[in-house]
């Protein structure tokens, strides 16, 4: 009786790792990981587009109060001369009105804040004292009066 099983035998070519039926080689499986590796860490080297970043504004609130401003108030003077001098206050004290307060302060985020605050009173309509960050600058170095000389300062230094 004859066999009755196939003669037919699997050849080189129908083996699981030819390239026929849609597999790949040994060497192409190397080749397309090393492809698929550069592509991975080339992008890491690559460099990224900058992002626009959030426009950060410096914010300024209250009256200016500067040196010259506090060197020319004087005692005695009356609310229209201060307000010509510093400007109306933004804050006015709602129970008391004889106290006029001044706060500025300006922001610039992640950069620096300060604030600067002056109160002013008054008596009678008049500009009694006032008190804050900034105090008058009596004499400036221009302004000092000159050494005596002469004998009669060497007398007097010599007591």
């Amino acid at each position: 009786m004859p066999d009755a099983r196939p003669t037919h035998r699997c050849s080189a070519a129908d083996s699981p790792g030819s390239s026929r039926g849609g597999r790949l080689p040994l060497g192409g499986h190397l080749l397309l990981a090393a492809v698929f590796a550069s592509l991975i860490l080339g992008g890491c080297s690559l460099k990224r587009p900058r992002l626009p970043r959030v426009h950060k504004i410096t914010v300024q609130q209250g009256n200016v109060i500067t040196q010259d401003m506090v060197d020319k108030l004087k005692p005695g003077m009356s609310r229209s001369q201060v307000a010509f001098i510093m400007g109306e206050p933004v804050m006015r004290n709602s129970f008391n009105d004889d106290r006029w307060d001044y706060v500025y302060s300006i922001e610039l985020p992640g950069v620096f804040s300060t604030t600067q605050v002056m109160s002013l009173f008054f008596v009678d309509e008049e500009l009694a004292y006032f008190t804050g960050d900034l105090a008058p600058s009596r004499l400036k170095p221009n302004d000092a009066p000159p050494a005596p000389d002469g004998p009669a300062a060497q007398d007097a230094s010599s007591d």
